[in-house]
């Protein structure tokens, strides 16, 4: 049976359909078994046992992801949106390595990159609320960014402040070597980490010390605090439908939009 350019495209972009489905689900299976060649192929013992053979798989990996680009470029209507969008540009990260490895070896590690392929796993299983949670999320973070900036900001100038007087307090010969590793120190501490490879030996130090973990419980708060109250914010204006684009690949847009927000494309109907 020949398909058509359209039919094609409606495959590969699209999950409605059984084949277009089938697509999605084999192209996933063959990313997951892809970046297990990868992961294993850095072990050394099985490196040496069977690199060989992961050397074969990965260049079939990589044929086929290569074709699987290609074609997508050549039925889509618009290509070049489509190559810079984001699941274009993944794409073409995935398959750049190999061929990279080419001539620096390491470069071939870049491949678990291929990971973010398994996003497309969205499209496939119909959980567009779960990418309108990424959406509100992204957008809460985006608001809250300038909060949180100050919030490191000061956090910052708190552990210098903290590292300094512990140096003062502490000195060399109980391990606060200098002001930088006495900062380490409080950045350790202020976090409630506490690795214990440097302590205070002294009574005012570990008096100091119990001050920052207490205040370090306080300060874990308040980055929680300003997302939450941009996630409450952001509520009433995410997006609600997930259709993709088949011009550039763009996936969230408001119920009511007839033409993708991003290109002008004429969007799918809701399924």
């Amino acid at each position: 049976m020949k398909l058509t350019r359209k039919q094609i495209e409606q495959i590969i972009f699209e999950a409605d359909t059984f084949y277009g489905k089938l697509f999605d689900i084999l192209l996933i299976l063959f990313i997951v078994a892809s970046i297990a060649v990868v992961m294993l192929d850095s072990i050394e013992s099985f490196s040496i046992a069977y690199g060989s053979y992961f050397t074969v798989a990965e260049w079939v990996f990589t044929v086929l992801f290569t074709l699987e680009y290609v074609t997508r470029l050549a039925t889509v209507e618009k290509p070049l949106k489509y190559a810079f969008s984001f699941f274009g540009i993944i794409d073409f990260l995935a398959v750049v390595p190999t061929y990279i490895g080419l001539f620096i070896p390491a470069g071939k590690y870049l491949l678990v990159v291929r990971v973010l392929r398994v996003l497309r796993i969205f499209r496939i299983l119909k959980l567009a609320h779960y990418v309108g949670e990424a959406d509100l999320l992204m957008k809460a973070l985006k608001a809250s960014r300038r909060k949180i900036l100050v919030f490191i900001f000061t956090v910052l100038t708190l552990v210098t402040l903290l590292g300094a007087l512990m140096y003062m307090v502490e000195g060399q010969k109980n391990g606060f070597t200098s002001i930088p590793k006495s900062i380490y120190w409080a950045v350790v501490t202020l976090t409630t980490v506490g690795y214990g490879d440097i302590s205070p030996q002294t009574s005012l130090g570990q008096a100091l010390a119990s001050c920052v973990m207490i205040l370090g419980f306080g300060i874990i708060a308040i980055p929680t605090g300003i997302v939450t109250a941009e996630i409450s914010r952001a509520m009433g204006e995410r997006p609600h439908a997930f259709r993709t684009c088949t011009g550039c690949g763009h996936g969230v847009h408001d119920d009511d939009a007839r033409f993708c927000k991003i290109c002008g494309d004429a969007l799918p109907p809701m399924a």
